[in-house]
Formats: C-alpha cells, structure tokens, sequence
C-alpha cells in the first residue's frame, strides 16, 4: 500500500525578484484563487498566487462547512483549504506572501504588481481578493479589537468559555458564528435590526431553537464599554431609541463585507459598492485583467461559486494568454 505525501507550494518563487515573466499573476489565494491555479496548472501556466494571510481566505475560517458538493457529512474551512492548496501545489503553484500594491500595464501583455517592496511581473491577471469584514465603526470597536472585540468566531470562540458573548448580524456568517460559539459560551446574545434573520432557513431554524442563543430584535449596538477587556455592550431599540445594557465579556461583528478592490480600483470598472464588474467569462473592462469570486459583482457570494469563477477566470486567462 503506497503512502501518499502531502505537497506543500513553493514559497519562494524562482522569478519573484522582477528576473522573468510569468504567465498568470492571481492575487489572492481563497477558494477562487486557488481553482484558478489549479485550473491554470493544468494547462502548464507558470502561475504565482500572491497572498497576504493565509491561504483558503476567509473560507479556512469556518468551523464546518455543509454546502459544498462532494462532502455529504460536511468539511471544515481548514481541511477544505488543505485539500485545494495541495491539488495546487501539484500542479507547481508558487506562492509570494504579501500586501498587493497597485496592479499597473506595462505592455499588452505585461502586467507589474508590487508586492512590500518587490514586484511581480505577469502577462496576465486574476484578482480574487475576496471581501473584507466591515466595521461598525462604533465607540470601543478599534480600542477593544484583539480584547474583546472579534470578527472570526472560529479564531477566537475557545477563549469564551463559559461567558457572555454577543454577535451583531442575521446573515449566513453572523448565525453560523453564533451556533459555533455556542460550544464555548454560557449565553450568545444575538443582535439584530430586523424582526427576522437573513440567514438560511436552515440555520435560522437551529438558531431559534438553540437554549443557549438569545435574541435582541430591531436592535443596534451602539457602543462597547469595558476597561481592559469589553465588559459591556449598549444597544439600541431602532423603534423607540431605548438604549439596553447587556453583560458581555466578547462582541463578534458580521454585518457584511467591502470588496478587496483596491489594487485595481485605478485599472478597471467597479461598481458603486466596490465590486469588480466583469462578463461571464470573468473578463473585466481592462484587457488582460479577469476577476474572480467575492470581490466581483455577483448574486451569490459562496464558496462554491468563488471556485466556479475561478476555473473560468483561469480559461479565459489561458485563452487571452496563448491568443
């Protein structure tokens, strides 16, 4: 019985320093970044993913991950990346950690991307950059952020055991963080503007039904106190302007997300809320540049769907490439 061995990606890319040119330049390394080098290595693109915190993006976050064809019993956000950063590597995925500076045509197949301080250079470009949690932008939300303040249930939950915790949105995200915490926490509080949750039927049935998950309906948090560590979060009636004390040792925030852009905000078209527009083949108003999952203008904003974009992104990146 043979032994298979894990293949982890190149971390130093022989071309890094600016020497050669690569064919396909992705930045960002979630689920879409990721399909797109596993689509791109199989037809042989030297292919560089640059990446600025881990690979698997926000998806190597979630606990446990039902909606994804071909795990009937569910994967976790870390096996899930595990699995697709080892199909990549396979294929000679190099990888280049860092911040992604502005992606800048330097021909008409020749893009540069600087990257802290070095550059990358690529004849053509997949930005899957994803989203980014928004802030509430409240008082106590930065001073407590790292004490108290989170936005990653799965990162921090464990340090909850046993105390009061509150998490702010309806979404698919806000309840499944909530039902994770409740693993670790004695009380979730859940606060919400809306009378009923945004979430999936599905997960909204668990939540309402969990004893240890409370709600806060037509509500707002409007300010977290504490003083080393949060100790209390006051919330907001949206109908009668009654301000609320609540008991909270952790605040989880998931009220949405703002598009990854920035690196192409100056190169292509966005739309008003920041997405990167792009036709079906993923090609964006600037020749060369595809665009790839969450940070593109879409319906649906999934795992699933980043992964879907990022095969065709890759083919038509191919297609634009060889042509």
């Amino acid at each position: 019985m043979s032994t298979q061995v894990a293949v982890k990606p190149q971390l130093q890319p022989a071309l890094a320093d600016g020497s050669g040119l690569y064919d396909l330049i992705i930045i960002g390394g979630g689920p879409a970044g990721l399909t797109a080098a596993i689509y791109a290595g199989r037809n042989r693109l030297r292919t560089l993913i640059v990446e600025k915190l881990v690979l698997g993006g926000q998806a190597s976050n979630a606990f446990f991950i039902e909606n994804y064809p071909g795990f009937p019993g569910g994967i976790s956000g870390q096996d899930l990346e595990k699995k697709m950063t080892e199909q990549a590597a396979r294929l000679g995925l190099q990888v280049i950690w860092g911040t992604a500076g502005q992606l800048e045509a330097k021909g008409k197949k020749e893009f540069a991307v600087g990257v802290d301080g070095r550059t990358v250079r690529g004849k053509a470009v997949i930005v899957a950059t994803g989203t980014e949690n928004r802030k509430l932008n409240i008082p106590g939300e930065a001073e407590f952020r790292g004490r108290g303040v989170s936005y990653c249930a799965t990162c921090d939950g464990a340090f909850y055991k046993n105390k009061n915790v509150v998490v702010v949105g309806g979404g698919n995200s806000a309840i499944e963080e909530a039902l994770y915490l409740t693993r670790f926490a004695a009380k979730v509080s859940l606060v919400h503007r809306r009378d009923q949750l945004r979430a999936d039927k599905v997960l909204a049935e668990r939540a309402t039904a969990h004893p240890k998950i409370y709600f806060f309906w037509h509500a707002t948090l409007e300010e977290i106190k504490g003083d080393k560590f949060v100790k209390e979060a006051i919330l907001k009636d949206v109908a009668t302007g009654k301000r609320l004390i609540v008991p909270a040792d952790g605040v989880f925030v998931y009220i949405g997300s703002r598009p990854g852009s920035d690196p192409v905000k100056a190169a292509v078209k966005l739309d008003e809320q920041g997405y990167i527009i792009t036709d079906d083949k993923m090609k964006t108003s600037a020749e060369g540049i595809f665009a790839a999952g969450d940070v593109r203008q879409k319906s649906l904003r999934q795992i699933v769907t980043a992964a879907g974009d990022g095969a065709v992104a890759a083919e038509s990146a191919r297609e634009f490439i060889e042509n």
